[in-house]
C-alpha cells in the first residue's frame, strides 16, 4: 500500500524525496493484517491534516512519536476485513474515528470499540474531517465552557478548521456568536454560517468593533472566550469579558504564548480552561465518544457542515502542508484517496 512516513523531523513542505525530504511517499508499505479477533481493518476514504500534524512532523508538538512513523489523526473509510469476533461492523460498513498515529496511508487496523458508524446522509469525507476540529470545539465549548442560549461567544481564528468548528458548534448552543478573521473571503464565510457578528482584522480593531457590537445589542460583556491564536491578539480580548467568564486555551497558531494575568483572573472570577483534545482518550475516553456521536448526528441532521478549502492525494501530501504553513486553508484540508488530483482550492 501507500503510505507517508516521517524519517526525520523537518519541514514537510520540502517534497517527497526519499533522500532529502523529512516525509517519503512509501509505495510498497506492508499491508497492515488483523491483529486480534476485535479487530477491524479500514481501507482509508479520507483523513484530515490538522495544525498539529503539521507540529508534529516540525518535531514542535507536546508529543514526540518515535521515528520513523506514519502520521495522521483523524479519518474515514469502509470496512475492509474484519476479525472472528467482529459484532458491530461488516465489510463494507462506513466508519470513521480517530488515531494517534497512521492515518496517512491506505489501510489501518483499530479495534470495533474505536470505531463509530457514519450515518446515513453524511458525506464521508466530511465525517474523516470531523474528530479533531470538531472533536476539540466541541469538547472545549459543551464539555468544559458548558456554553448556554444566550451566552456571547468570541472566537479568534474563526475561519480556520478549530475556529469554524467553534463557530458553528456555538450556533448549535444558541450562542451569540462573535467571529475574528482576516481578509474578505474568510468574513464572507463566517457571515453565510450565521455569525452574529465579524471582526476583520484587515482593517478593524478588535476592541472597537466588538465594544460596539455590545453596546448595540446592550450586552454586558464577553461570556466564553475560544482561542486558538494567542499572543498579542489574547491581551487585547481580555478587556472583552465580563465577570465569571470562561476561557478557552486551545493553541498558539500566532506561535506566541499569551499571559493571562492571575490577579485580573482572581478579580473577575474568570475560568481558565487548558484544553488539549489528544489527552481525553487517556483520562476521559468517554467524553470523546459522545463527543464524536453527537456531532455525528448533527452532521447527519445538517446542524453543523465541513468546509473544505483544499483536498490532495497521498502523493502531494506536501503541498497540503504548504497550505497549512502558508495560512491558505479556510476550514480543513483533506487528503482523499482513490481520486484524482485536486490541488486547485475547492
Amino acid at each position: 500500500m501507500e503510505a507517508l512516513v516521517c524519517k526525520k523531523l523537518g519541514d514537510p513542505t520540502l517534497g517527497l524525496e526519499d533522500n532529502n525530504t523529512p516525509i517519503i511517499l512509501s509505495k510498497n508499505h506492508p499491508i497492515p493484517q488483523l491483529d486480534s479477533p476485535t479487530s477491524v481493518r479500514v481501507k482509508i476514504k479520507a483523513t484530515s491534516l490538522n495544525f498539529a500534524n503539521y507540529l508534529q512532523i516540525l518535531g514542535k508538538y507536546q508529543e514526540k512519536p518515535t521515528l520513523p512513523f506514519i502520521p495522521g489523526s483523524d479519518y474515514s473509510g469502509i470496512v475492509d476485513a474484519v476479525g472472528s469476533k467482529v459484532e458491530s461492523f461488516r465489510v463494507g460498513d462506513p466508519v470513521c474515528s480517530f488515531i494517534a498515529l497512521g492515518s496517512f496511508a491506505e489501510y489501518l487496523v483499530v479495534d470495533e470499540t474505536q470505531l463509530f458508524r457514519v450515518p446515513d446522509g453524511c458525506d464521508l469525507v466530511s465525517a474523516g474531517a470531523l474528530a479533531v476540529a470538531f472533536g476539540t470545539s466541541h469538547v472545549a465549548l459543551v464539555h468544559r465552557a458548558q456554553l448556554t442560549s444566550g451566552q456571547v461567544l468570541l472566537v479568534l481564528g474563526a475561519a480556520g478548521g478549530v475556529g469554524l468548528a467553534a463557530v458553528q458548534i456555538g450556533k448549535a448552543c444558541g450562542a451569540i456568536v462573535i467571529a475574528v478573521a482576516r481578509g474578505a473571503e474568510k468574513v464572507q464565510l463566517l457571515k453565510s454560517h450565521g455569525v452574529d457578528h465579524v471582526v476583520d482584522l484587515t482593517n478593524e480593531n478588535v476592541t472597537e468593533s466588538v465594544k460596539e457590537f455590545l453596546k448595540a445589542r446592550k450586552l454586558k460583556g464577553i461570556d466564553v472566550l475560544y482561542d486558538p491564536v494567542g499572543g498579542k491578539l489574547t491581551k487585547e480580548c481580555l478587556r472583552l469579558l465580563k465577570w465569571g467568564a470562561n476561557i478557552l486555551i486551545i493553541g498558539f497558531a500566532s506561535g506566541e504564548i499569551p499571559v493571562i494575568p492571575a490577579n485580573i483572573a482572581l478579580v473577575k472570577n474568570w475560568t481558565v480552561h487548558g484544553l488539549y483534545w489528544g489527552s481525553y482518550k487517556i483520562h476521559r475516553p468517554r467524553v470523546l465518544e459522545d463527543s464524536l456521536k453527537e456531532l455525528l448526528s448533527w452532521l447527519a441532521r445538517g446542524m453543523i457542515s465541513v468546509h473544505i478549502s483544499h483536498s490532495y492525494p497521498l502523493s502531494e501530501a506536501n503541498l497540503a502542508f504548504g497550505a497549512i504553513k502558508d495560512r491558505k486553508v479556510i476550514g480543513k484540508v483533506m487528503i482523499v484517496f482513490d481520486e484524482k488530483s485536486t490541488r486547485s482550492k475547492l
